[in-house]
């Protein structure tokens, strides 16, 4: 099954936050505009399904394990979940090669939202990656937002690395998700073959990746017969490169920034040139902020840094 926020069983940490919610939830005082906001990776959209899971699982057979912090695979609105196919469920999320969360797709969530609930029981909307909503989709759903309805639970799960509207952020209740570093571990370690984060090369370890960047990064050396034990970040960069070229990976797209700045930080410890080093570095970052500002195609900047960076 491939990994998702959706089918991860077992939560880790968050323990205060879940036990605060859920004992709102049992009193009939969850507030019903949530905005899980943290480091990308770190597990924001798993809390909000196991949080879900909670939610509907209470009255059902095989209910949420609270002691365990962890799903029951047999409970059955979990499986429709994972599915798509729970009545009182709805997703947004940004859609493969799209640059934006779609207005169409905040109009199906109002139309679903006029609809009643399954046997009357709590929808739970989720919209993930909200910092990629554009201004009308940001409106659209001000207007849902500002409507109460009490059957109706918001959570909208925000990269706080990026900027969101105010007013958005203004609507919600928000709760900060932060992650010990022995945490971290456990989870990278729980999701990956054992002992990949110290096994992994010295080009990739970085104090600030998240666990889901650590996975992402393990699942793609994998899949693309890649040694992350002994690679070095030029020949990694150059492969996502190529396979961009071939696939348009996602993969790259989420995460080109990050890895530039892991080559140019082994670049200024293993040059002398500090100054023509951090120039460059600025030229590249500066291009991809423009693509990303104008939606512009990375085919050219890619090019650019094969034969100006890589193959130096």
């Amino acid at each position: 099954m491939e990994l998702h926020p959706n089918n991860q069983i077992k939560l880790y940490g968050f323990n205060e936050t879940f036990e605060l919610l859920k004992n709102l939830f049992d009193q009939k005082k969850i507030p019903n505009k949530i905005l899980f906001s943290g480091q990308k990776g770190i597990g924001k959209a798993t809390f909000a399904y196991h949080l879900s899971n909670y939610i509907f699982s209470k009255n059902e057979k095989y209910p949420y394990k609270i002691t365990e912090y962890q799903i029951d695979t047999n409970n059955r609105s979990f499986n429709f979940v994972i599915n798509n196919s729970h009545p009182n469920f709805f997703l947004i999320d940004l859609k493969d090669g799209k640059k934006n969360i779609e207005i169409s797709q905040i109009r199906e969530m109002i139309n679903y939202t006029n609809k009643s609930s399954f046997n009357s029981n709590d929808k739970i909307i989720i919209i993930d990656n909200v910092e990629f909503l554009n201004t009308n989709s940001v409106n659209a759903l001000l207007k849902v937002l500002e409507e109460p309805n009490e059957k109706i639970i918001f959570f909208l799960i925000h990269d706080n690395q990026k900027k969101i509207s105010s007013t958005l952020k203004s609507r919600c209740i928000e709760f900060n998700l932060h992650l010990s570093n022995s945490i971290k571990k456990k989870i990278i370690d729980s999701l990956t073959e054992e002992n990949f984060y110290n096994s992994l090369s010295n080009d990739f370890k970085n104090y600030y990746i998240s666990p889901g960047q650590y996975i992402n990064l393990y699942y793609y050396c994998q899949n693309n017969n890649l040694d992350f034990k002994n690679i070095d970040i030029g020949v990694f960069l150059k492969d996502l490169i190529l396979n961009y070229q071939i696939k348009k990976s996602s993969f790259l797209r989420e995460n080109l920034i990050q890895y530039i700045e892991f080559f140019f930080a082994k670049k200024f410890n293993t040059h002398e040139s500090k100054n023509d080093t951090h120039n460059l570095y600025k030229k590249f970052i500066e291009k991809i902020y423009n693509i990303k500002k104008y939606n512009l195609d990375l085919e050219t900047l890619l090019i650019e840094i094969n034969s100006e960076l890589i193959n130096e």
